[in-house]
């Protein structure tokens, strides 16, 4: 009797489902809540914000450190019980923030978040994918962020009300509560690896085509360009309010414009999923990275009028740069192997998302509303770096 290949037990369907709740639940307990917990952690154990955040900042980049170890380890095992080991790492670093009471255990905490995190975001997900459906992995891809790009609308109000309607700890602890509940059966659900014999066999004359300077061109291009674009998006995103405003906005129509880019993340997303689904990745990640360039000039032109054009320019950019940090690894170098460098290209956008707001925020106090020009420079710059790429290079 033939095997039922191991990753075809449950649908794809169910499969997005699982781990695109799983990633939301991971996403919205450590990327997001300092945004909505920093002040009160802050004004509780005497320190200033700028210590969570900057608790925050070390936790990318020690997760983007384990990256290709984990890429690696799930190559070689498969992401289920790598993704359920993520949960409990998120328990414990969520518990041990729970009962701080000075900056010792708040570090501590967040570097246990930071493991988490680098085990458990994207990455990790876009891997456990690739190695479930091989080359056939981008509609799912595409799936789980088509549901984890509402973690941050779902996870702040959370957060927020179960911090003013008990405390800053207690979120916390409902956050690791949901972890055991919730995700984690989630990602115990997932079905176990495909065998690497039983994987699509690549085609034999790719390794003709393309040889190993071809390779480590095209990862050191990919690097880059995801480094900006996360450069971009990190930095825009912490202080769009402000720039909204430095243009002429309101604080209204900031908020407002800002509202926007969550739906506009989602919609491209959808595109993706659709009509431009049809196409290599090349061609929707050079798309994404030109939109935030075109929201720029168009919000200079415009004025305030245009915030919100800008906002949904820039949210689509970033909802389609998302999906291509699993696609396009995976269009142009396959699945054998993915995970690692998957970790590997991403290591410097970890980096350069932890300093943007930094850097950024000190560009606006140099220079102003000149510091958005900036942004598009870098994203003009990653859009040139992908031309450099062909989608037969490497496969």
């Amino acid at each position: 009797m033939t095997q039922v290949p191991a990753g075809r037990v449950a649908g794809p369907l169910a499969i997005v489902f699982a781990l695109g709740t799983a990633q939301t639940i991971a996403w919205a307990s450590s990327y997001y809540p300092p945004a909505i917990l920093a002040a009160p952690i802050a004004r509780d154990l005497g320190l200033a914000p700028t210590y969570v955040f900057g608790a925050l900042s070390g936790a990318l980049i020690i997760s983007g450190l384990l990256g290709p170890r984990v890429g690696h380890a799930i190559d070689t095992f498969g992401g289920r019980g790598l993704l359920a080991v993520s949960n409990l790492v998120f328990v414990a670093g969520l518990l041990l923030l729970s009962v701080a009471h000075g900056i010792a255990v708040l570090i501590a905490a967040w570097v246990l978040l930071g493991i988490g995190m680098g085990m458990g975001l994207y990455e990790a997900a876009f891997a456990t994918l690739a190695r479930i459906y091989g080359s056939n992995a981008r509609r799912t891809i595409t799936g789980i962020t088509l549901i984890a790009g509402f973690a941050s609308t779902l996870g702040w109000p959370l957060t927020t009300w179960l911090a003013a309607e008990y405390d800053w700890r207690v979120a916390c602890q409902a956050w690791a509560a949901i972890h055991i509940c919730l995700a984690l059966p989630l990602n115990l659900s997932l079905p176990r690896a495909v065998p690497w014999d039983q994987q699509p066999r690549p085609d034999p004359g790719a390794s003709q085509r393309s040889g190993r300077q071809s390779e480590t061109f095209a990862m050191v291009l990919l690097a880059y360009m995801f480094a900006a674009a996360s450069f971009v998006s990190s930095g825009v995103s912490a202080i769009l309010p402000t720039m909204l405003v430095a243009f002429g906005a309101t604080p209204a129509q900031a908020l407002l414009a800002g509202a926007l880019v969550g739906p506009a993340q989602v919609g491209a997303r959808l595109l993706e999923a659709g009509w431009l689904g049809r196409f290599h990745p090349l061609l929707s990640a050079r798309l994404a990275l030109l939109m935030n360039p075109i929201g720029v000039v168009a919000l200079v032109a415009g004025g305030p009028v245009l915030a919100s054009t800008f906002t949904v320019l820039y949210g689509a950019g970033n909802g389609i740069i998302t999906i291509a940090r699993g696609t396009l690894p995976l269009a142009l170098f396959g699945p054998a192997g993915f995970g690692r460098r998957v970790g590997m290209i991403a290591l410097p956008s970890r980096a350069t998302g932890a300093l943007a707001p930094l850097a950024l925020g000190v560009m606006v106090e140099q220079f102003g509303s000149s510091a958005l020009w900036i942004s598009a420079l870098a994203s003009i710059s990653a859009f040139l770096a992908l031309l450099l790429l062909r989608a037969d290079q490497t496969r």
